[in-house]
């Protein structure tokens, strides 16, 4: 383990362990593991996976920070931009959260939707992991009025009944298992995970097969370029039946997903020779997922140009594209701030004013971080007041 690390305690080790032994116990059944498949074990395995242990995720306190945990700004900005939509789709309209992170999101924008004074009929929580599916019931159980939360209902899988509203997703497309690949002699190759001579996890290059060769030469075909020989990056392939089964219920609404990355001609840059692949733990942030088996995230950035064919596919239209600090400052969130420091003391100001910069600046959160909208069946006077100023749109 890299130095730099801290050194996990004797449980975390422990955990590790038994993680690190089904996954060998699997590489050993059945061959070479593919990467994606190592990522979704190592994030998601049942009482093992990063995301399905106990251990605190979010804040301080965990590995990394999202938005949602910074305060209250980014949720209640968000309620009031997206309050439009819920009104125009009836008392019906509901609210649809993939991951709901620690639950600091659901009660925020629960809030700010009831300021708004358009409340959905049920704000619903797509979560995987039971144990931070307890988190957030227990956050929002003892932060909300009872008659707010009796609208909160968990998911265990996407909805299979047409529905109308807003889908929200914020870092969640980071997290999906992703496809790393090369180029070898012109072909592509698909990395795997298999054992050294001593049991230690090491990657190793396999021929593609069929589906992550057509992604790989369909990116090239789209970037007018072919990717040289060694180049290694991050692929989705199973975006587009990905989000037809997340969001292709949809029948009318809005498909909003929040997460750092870039258009795919800059996501692809020839100068970023080994791709985007990210591990966290205690907030130090390194490139080797194939350590801390269970204790560290990992992610990778965002082609928000295949994000929004995958929207296109399952039949919805870009509504727009843009930073997100341009979308908050477009939308209510200075106001929001004015709001909050005209009463409050010292402490309170410094406070909120240190939230806006982590989410507005851009060396923070500000320009790193995207949104892309995806609409179907709404009108445009619906849409966000001021998005069409902001829209980038043309970079996709």
């Amino acid at each position: 383990m890299s130095n730099d690390l801290p050194a996990p305690g004797a449980d975390e080790l422990d955990h590790s362990a038994r993680l690190a032994a089904a996954l060998r116990e699997e590489i050993l059944a059945r061959g070479p593991m593919p990467f994606p498949r190592f990522m979704e074990r190592c994030l998601y395995a049942p009482g093992l996976g990063y995301y399905s242990a106990g251990r605190t995720k979010f804040g301080a306190a965990g590995d990394f920070v999202t938005a949602p945990e910074l305060g209250d700004l980014f949720a209640r900005t968000l309620a009031g931009a997206f309050a439009p939509i819920l009104r125009e789709l009836g008392p019906e309209a509901s609210f649809l959260e993939l991951g709901g992170g620690s639950g600091a999101f659901a009660r925020d924008a629960l809030r700010g939707f009831t300021a708004a004074g358009v409340v959905p009929a049920r704000y619903a929580i797509l979560e995987p992991s039971a144990d931070l599916r307890e988190r957030q019931r227990t956050l929002l159980r003892d932060a909300l009025e009872a008659e707010l939360f009796a609208r909160v209902e968990w998911l265990d899988g996407p909805p299979e009944q047409a529905w109308r509203g807003v889908l929200f997703a914020n870092e969640v497309i980071d997290a999906l298992p992703v496809t790393r690949f090369t180029l070898r002699d012109g072909e592509v190759f698909e990395e795997h995970v298999v054992l050294d001579g001593e049991g230690r996890f090491v990657r190793q290059d396999r021929p593609a097969d069929a589906l992550v060769g057509a992604a790989v030469r369909h990116t090239e075909r789209d970037l007018g370029i072919g990717f040289a020989d060694g180049y290694r990056s991050e692929i989705l392939p199973q975006l587009p039946f990905w989000m037809q089964a997340v969001a292709g219920t949809l029948e009318a609404g809005l498909a909003v997903f929040v997460d750092y990355g870039e258009p795919r001609g800059e996501f692809y840059w020839p100068e970023r020779r080994d791709g985007t692949l990210m591990c966290h733990y205690r907030h130090r942030a390194h490139a080797d997922p194939l350590i801390l088996v269970g204790l560290q995230d990992i992610t990778a950035s965002v082609d928000f140009t295949a994000l929004a064919e995958a929207g296109n596919h399952a039949g919805f239209a870009v509504a727009g594209y843009t930073t997100q600090a341009q979308f908050l400052l477009a939308t209510g969130l200075p106001a929001l701030f004015e709001a909050g420091v005209a009463e409050a003391d010292e402490v309170t100001r410094y406070r909120l004013a240190q939230e806006v910069k982590r989410l507005t600046l851009p060396s923070e959160m500000g320009e790193r971080f995207k949104l892309l909208l995806l609409a179907r069946g709404i009108a445009p006077s619906a849409l966000p007041a001021g998005l069409a100023d902001i829209d980038q749109g043309h970079r996709l």
